[in-house]
């Protein structure tokens, strides 16, 4: 049987030279790889508990949705300003270039739910940094976080620091 390594294509120079661009979709596209996956990530919370599964806007759904669903808790989407129908609260973050705001449904998480963090690649941390102030601000306390992919060069881990961080593949660069 393969490794999940085995199923993420690596492009050298994208987006630009000296990044080693880590594709997640040529796991997603690949049955065996994208079950690997989803097995190696949920495997991460064994012993957990928890009440939900938080994902970001698209990849964290990817990841995140099956693991919610075979561990039989709900999923809170975690979506781009002006994508959820109810009321919601938001917080803004910094891009590379930029800045971008993120929101979720005010009644998404009730006071003392414990929540998982769900996310394809942990690179800098800006986005589950801001997640994680989402979830706090309406009571939840965040327990634990996953990512299939982790840039270690680029230290997300310093931003995400006090909190249990885990990830399925470690890549030493950026």
């Amino acid at each position: 049987m393969k490794k999940i390594e085995d199923y993420v294509v690596s492009i050298p120079d994208f987006p630009e030279k000296g990044i080693i661009f880590r594709d997640v979709t040529s796991v997603l596209q690949d049955a065996d790889g994208l079950h690997l996956a989803i097995d190696l990530m949920q495997e991460k919370l064994e012993g957990v508990d928890y009440d939900l599964v938080a994902g970001s806007e698209a990849r964290g759904f990817i990841f995140g949705m099956p693991i919610a669903y075979n561990q039989k808790k709900a999923f809170v989407p975690v979506r781009k300003k002006g994508k959820l129908p109810r009321k919601t609260i938001s917080t803004e973050y910094d891009l590379e270039y930029g800045s971008a705001v993120i929101e979720v449904h005010e009644d998404a998480i009730k006071p003392g739910q414990k929540v998982v963090i769900v996310d394809d690649l942990m690179a800098t941390g800006g986005t589950t940094e801001a997640i994680i102030r989402l979830i706090e601000e309406l009571g939840g306390e965040v327990v634990k976080i996953i990512f299939l992919m982790e840039l270690a060069g680029l230290n997300g881990r310093e931003k995400l620091k006090g909190y249990d961080v885990d990830s399925v593949i470690i890549y030493p660069g950026k």
